[in-house]
């Protein structure tokens, strides 16, 4: 036993994966309280769960996996009783065509395996876990209980309060509670609702499939699978969400919104629910509104340097139009919200009409967009400017009557912001045009556009170095780099096995100098803009991206999936390809 320690030990010292002090540690403490080297490898931070299961996979020459919810189908997890699974210690994650996955902690002990195939009546596929996370897994999935609530004791009944609402519908409401009495659904909102507040989730969704419901969550711009609860249970959780939502739950056939205020980890947090009818039943996305986390400093969002003094000093003019452009998700309105409360004071009467209303801000008259009254962008715009403001923040400039008013408005002493759909700022120009605004107006009225993407952040946790492929670094004229070692995170539990976590913010900044305003006043092509502002030394939004590769902070991959909407040649694309996901099971 000691040799196996040392051996693994000097095999994870030989490979820099740990240091010789720290491996004297583990020992030392392995000798007072005794455990597997592994394990205090782990505790005492030397090493991560995953880096661990990686290196012993690698010795023992089998697949290893860290396990998941999403990974374990909980019927399967069953197909071995509780005593023998502890007494084994392996746990069934899948079975596909007779071949069942097990997650063990000695995949090669043949009496084991011998052991499982007589009770599962299947081939086994074994691979490698460690036993502290099989016996996680053990606890949540091999209960007495049949039910969601298997895997949900460790939270607390009081960790989401939902206010109490009154329903449209107080016959169905009273069918409604008698159908979830006892019954795990409210627990399993609960437990969706809090996991992604504490994941940091923008959105939940809440999907039907023929054999059961899928739960995914939207983090840093990707979805991820939480669970699947059973299928009988689909109309009920969709219930449940409605009535706190203030939806009608007899409805079925139409889309409905809803809000829900709640009281979750001791902080209050709006959630906004949609619902969709499908062929397989109803679909809810959850927007999840947690001002808490959100930041409203520019700098906070990544926004540095020549460009934070540029976007100032824009803030700054007395009147003119302020352009956000980029694609949906990409930050818009969070950076409009902090251009905002840069200019909020009492000083100022700021009015924003947004679709809908996401954050309520302090000292700021915020409008909602009301279709079904007619209270339309254009029209609550020119009601707004009777109001007397100094800003106005329009949600979104969908429409030429919108983008007319919004100039009107500009030229005539208001400091207007807005959000665009284009890829960058050149477009800017070029979606305007497309929408019907004159040259004259334009070059008279924007002060201003600036483009946003979100790329990933790599991993603080398991980050490591790799070398990029040739033909990417050469796709970005980086082919003299081929040598040089780059940043990338390899995946491990803290960010969910994806080598990401969080976003910063890559911000294309285009301020309209005299010549910039001349150049579209006389109805320039974007061509030509390109070419004045590259001999300016003016950075796009690529540049800004490699700068963001250079700082460590994103992998190349992802910096390029973001970007990769501007215009480069058929060669170019082919060479842009995101880097593909890491499997689920990994195999060594």
């Amino acid at each position: 036993m000691i040799s196996k320690n040392l051996k693994l030990g000097e095999q994870l010292v030989a490979d820099q994966v740990i240091t010789t002090e720290q491996l004297h540690e583990a020992l030392a403490k392995q000798r007072e309280g005794g455990g597997r080297l592994g394990s205090n490898l782990v505790d005492i931070g030397a090493i991560t769960s995953t880096a661990l299961v990686n290196a012993l996979s690698k010795g023992l020459d089998v697949n290893c996996c860290v396990l998941r919810h999403g990974l374990i189908d909980p019927k399967t997890a069953k197909s071995i009783p509780k005593d023998e699974s502890e007494r084994l210690r392996a746990l069934p994650m899948f079975c596909v065509n007779g071949e069942m996955t097990i997650a063990m902690v000695d995949p090669q002990s043949l009496p084991t395996l011998d052991r499982l195939r007589t009770l599962t009546d299947c081939r086994i596929r074994p691979v490698l876990a460690l036993e502290a996370n099989i016996e996680e897994f053990q606890q949540k999935y091999l209960t007495k209980e049949v039910t969601v609530n298997s895997f949900m004791a460790s939270i607390e009944e009081s960790d989401v309060q939902i206010e109490e609402i009154e329903s449209v519908d107080d016959g169905s409401v009273t069918d409604l509670d008698q159908l979830v009495e006892g019954s795990p659904v409210v627990n399993l909102v609960n437990l969706a609702v809090l996991t992604a507040l504490r994941d940091g989730a923008s959105d939940i969704h809440i999907e039907p499939d023929r054999k059961a419901t899928h739960i995914r969550y939207r983090i840093d711009g990707h979805l991820r699978e939480l669970f699947k609860p059973p299928k009988g249970m689909h109309a009920a959780i969709v219930s449940r969400i409605k009535v706190i939502g203030r939806m009608d739950i007899s409805e079925k056939r139409l889309p409905q919104e809803g809000r829900v205020h709640l009281v979750a980890d001791g902080k209050e947090v709006d959630l906004r629910v949609s619902s969709m009818p499908t062929v397989l039943g109803e679909k809810i996305v959850i927007r999840i509104l947690d001002k808490s986390n959100l930041s409203f400093e520019l700098e906070d969002l990544g926004v540095r340097g020549e460009d934070l003094t540029d976007i100032t000093r824009m803030l700054n003019c007395p009147y003119g139009l302020m352009l956000v452009t980029g694609p949906t998700g990409s930050g818009k309105t969070t950076t409009l919200y902090s251009a905002l409360e840069l200019l909020n004071d009492s000083t100022k009467n700021i009015v924003t009409v947004e679709d809908p209303v996401e954050y309520q801000l302090e000292m700021i008259t915020q409008i909602q967009v009301n279709a079904g009254v007619g209270l339309t962008f254009p029209r609550a715009l020119r009601s707004i400017l009777r109001q007397d403001p100094d800003i106005v923040m329009i949600g979104e400039m969908r429409d030429a009557d919108t983008a007319r008013t919004a100039i009107q408005a500009a030229l005539t002493g208001h400091l207007v912001l807005s959000t665009l759909h284009t890829n960058d700022c050149p477009s800017g120009v070029a979606r305007l045009l497309d929408m019907g605004i004159e040259p004259f107006l334009i070059a008279s009225s924007v002060i201003g556009f600036v483009a946003q993407r979100l790329p990933r952040k790599t991993c603080p946790s398991c980050k490591t170095s790799y070398y990029p492929p040739a033909d990417l670094l050469k796709s970005v004229g980086w082919e003299h780099r081929t040598s040089e070692l780059f940043q990338r995170s390899e995946g491990c539990r803290s960010c969910g096995m994806t080598g990401f976590k969080g976003r910063v913010g890559i911000y294309e900044v285009m301020p309209l100098d005299d010549t910039l305003a001349e150049l579209i006043q006389n109805s320039a092509a974007e061509t030509e803009l390109r070419e004045y502002l590259t001999s300016v030394g003016w950075k796009s939004l690529r540049d800004k991206a490699l700068d963001v590769v250079e700082r460590g902070e994103s992998t190349l991959e992802e910096v390029l999936r973001v970007t990769r909407s501007e215009r480069l040649s058929l060669k170019d694309e082919a060479n842009l390809e995101p880097a593909i996901e890491k499997e689920a099971l990994t195999c060594s």
